[in-house]
């Protein structure tokens, strides 16, 4: 079958899936025990975050012992550790809840716009979810559609409102545990407006007709929380339970699960997602009391458990990982959704040399703030397929690695899961600059917004702190300060900030002003929406590689995205410009807490470490030691204080510097220059600007001590 009546026959299945889903019998609704917790003294509260379709439980084997891990427990896992805990605590006092991002991420979520994965966690049996910003990712209509009528357990949120305030779910929920009430408090991260698809949340005349309580700071979010936490006391909810998609690491400040806690009484625990990160901590609410914050990760690696001992009214919580029972029931009904889109997603369209990834070397993940070479491959689909200057692919838009051997089409749809539809737009390079700088803003955190490019390079300059302006919706408003992305070259050329370019992506971000890039909003459009992104992929893949991707052209990241760390007073006027970029650059130098600081005097510490970086040394001070102390250490071993005579840890003067310096590279001649009378100034101390040319002048000469 050729990819495109493949497409075809896919197209036909996302608007038929939820049509043909397997007939699933009503969940009955078990009524909590009278005593409720009261039997037990405990309620538990299992957990779920970013699940992103992980239906299936995951297995590993380590080859050398044969010995198999469970790295994804899997909708059956859950059922079935959900059972466990009910026969262990009884069954009225345990609740299932979903933090967010459930129904997107996979093939099956995105043939079916998150329908068949409603079923799923119908039947694994959710008491209480929140929206994540996936949940929006198949438009509004469908999802408040599948939330209000097929969802049989009970969507929550406290700041998702129309713009008349008035609420889209309800805020919370009271749930009784016999005498004991805990309430259930739904919030959901701002960052949803641009984490999804901003249109979905406007009229069609690009009004925002929905609100999360975005304003004022953060200000806006914590008095909708607020409000629904005091509703909850004061119907009577003798705990507290926050279940949000908010988020930590890479997340905006004043909407992290942190700062809510942080800015809000009344909450024992949080329950977070958005961010993929498993944690425990403790913060410090308004009152100073602590609310545990608590998330679990993503793909179902891990379950939370807390419990809540209401005798003692400790509450405790625990990450279970490697839980390998199923639920019979649940895993086959799994199974009758794969076996639906089973010959579909397993055809073969293409093969790969190379393993595509979204990670480092260490399997960390990349692609939200590096270049990788499945982001090169996926910005090369655009700009071939689609005709452009450059293109750009949002990081957060790359989500599954592509294994060595076959690509099947449900490889495909784990990579551009969102049907996004590709576009042409032109634009100056002025706006292609301010897009790159808005996908650095956040370097060298992550962003789903971080930018792989195709058809120019760039440097970011971590040194440059992000002079960004974003509003309350995290779109783009400008740029305040100096640019971070620096050296920009389309086609090997600089870029002209005056020219009119084509750049070639998808409507989430040219047309929608997803991940905040508005400044492509209202550009001349000269291809709209003509196919999605996976067809973008496989089409430049079979048409434009022949079928294959080589080891000769993607086995790596091509070097597109290069990282520098120069401070912000570099002045390319001064004398001293070159070197001091050079110097930084190869690692000779760093900055200091004050930038380059070029006219500041050198210490003979310094001078140290300069050196013992130039002989290629990496070791840093360990904790409790002076920065210098390896260098210091290096410095006794090569003899080098026998130039100097004694160390002490203040500013050196020119003489002693050429001492060390003679000693380091016996051969070196013409390292220091007098003034315009000659004199060599031997007891005056260099400044760092004249040290970097020195070493600059050092570096083609052979030492005995670099090696």
């Amino acid at each position: 079958m050729n990819s495109k009546k493949l497409l075809s026959l896919v197209l036909s299945l996302t608007m038929t899936a939820a049509l043909a889903a397997p007939a699933l019998a009503a969940k009955e609704i078990q009524p909590r025990t009278a005593a409720g917790a009261a039997e037990t003294g405990k309620i538990v509260i299992l957990h779920t975050n970013d699940v992103h379709c992980q239906i299936d439980q995951a297995v590993k084997e380590n080859k050398e012992t044969g010995e198999k891990t469970v790295t994804a427990m899997g909708y059956a896992g859950v059922a079935a550790y959900k059972a466990e805990m009910e026969a262990q605590y009884g069954k009225g006092n345990v609740t299932l809840v979903d933090a967010g991002d459930a129904i997107q991420g996979g093939p099956i979520g995105t043939l079916s716009k998150g329908s068949y994965l409603v079923d799923i966690m119908n039947k694994a049996g959710y008491d209480l979810a929140v929206p994540g910003n996936h949940e929006f990712d198949y438009g509004m209509d469908n999802f408040l559609s599948l939330a209000k009528e097929k969802a049989e357990y009970t969507y929550i949120c406290s700041n998702f409102t129309d713009l008349k305030g008035q609420p889209i779910f309800e805020p919370y929920k009271v749930v009784a545990y016999g005498d004991v009430k805990v309430g259930f408090v739904g919030i959901d991260t701002p960052e949803a407006f641009t984490k999804s698809t901003p249109t979905y949340f406007q009229d069609g005349n690009g009004k925002y007709i929905y609100s999360f309580s975005e304003g004022n700071n953060g200000k806006d979010l914590y008095n909708a929380v607020q409000k629904a936490v005091d509703g909850a006391r004061g119907e009577g909810a003798d705990y507290v339970v926050a279940v949000g998609h908010l988020g930590e690491n890479g997340t905006t400040d004043e909407w992290k699960s942190s700062a809510v806690a942080a800015n809000t009484t009344g909450i024992d625990v949080l329950v977070d997602g958005h961010s993929h990160e498993a944690f425990e901590q403790t913060v410090k609410n308004k009152d100073g009391k602590d609310v545990m914050l608590v998330q679990t990760g993503t793909k179902l690696a891990n379950i939370g458990k807390i419990v809540i001992d209401t005798k003692t009214k400790e509450i405790t919580h625990e990450q279970v990982s490697g839980y390998a029972e199923q639920d019979e029931a649940v895993a086959k009904f799994v199974a009758d959704v794969n076996a639906e889109f089973d010959k579909v997603l397993k055809e073969v369209v293409a093969t790969s040399e190379v393993l595509l990834t979204t990670k480092d070397a260490d399997g960390n993940r990349l692609v939200r703030s590096g270049e990788t070479n499945l982001g090169d491959l996926c910005a090369d689909a655009y700009r071939t397929v689609l005709g452009g200057d450059v293109a750009f692919v949002n990081g957060g838009g790359i989500r599954a690695d592509i294994q060595v051997g076959d690509i099947t089409y449900g490889d495909i749809i784990n990579v551009h899961p969102y049907s996004n539809e590709g576009c042409l737009v032109e634009v100056t390079g002025q706006t292609i600059l301010d897009a790159l700088e808005l996908g650095t803003r956040l370097y060298p955190e992550e962003s789903g917004g971080f930018l792989q490019v195709s058809g120019l390079t760039y440097d970011i300059n971590c040194g440059i702190p992000s002079s960004v302006k974003v509003n309350d919706k995290n779109e783009f408003v400008g740029v305040e300060g100096a640019y971070r992305v620096t050296n920009v070259l389309v086609d090997g050329k600089p870029l002209d900030l005056k020219k009119t370019y084509t750049v070639a992506s998808h409507n989430y971000m040219l047309k929608d002003g997803g991940d905040g890039f508005v400044m492509f909003k209202g550009a001349k459009l000269l291809k709209d929406s003509v196919m999605l992104d996976n067809k973008v992929l496989i089409d430049y893949i079979v048409e434009s590689l022949s079928g294959k991707v080589t080891a000769d052209k993607y086995a790596e990241a091509q070097g597109r995205i290069n990282i520098i760390n120069r401070p912000a007073d570099l002045n390319e006027k001064e004398w001293w410009y070159a070197a001091a970029v050079e110097a930084l650059d190869t690692g000779l130098m760093k900055g200091t807490d004050k930038g380059f600081d070029a006219l500041a005097e050198i210490t003979e510490a310094t001078v140290y470490q300069t050196l013992y970086n130039a002989a290629g040394n990496k070791e840093a001070a360990k904790e409790g030691e002076e920065w210098y102390a390896p260098a210091l250490a290096w410095a006794a071993e090569q003899g080098l204080y026998k130039a100097a005579g004694e160390f002490k840890d203040g500013v050196i003067n020119r003489e002693k510097t050429l001492a060390i310096l003679n000693a380091y590279a016996p051969n070196a001649q013409g390292l220091m220059v007098g003034n315009e009378k000659g004199d060599m100034m031997g007891q005056k101390a260099l400044t760092r600007a004249e040290l970097a040319q020195v070493m600059v002048r050092l570096s083609g000469v052979p030492s005995p001590l670099a090696d």
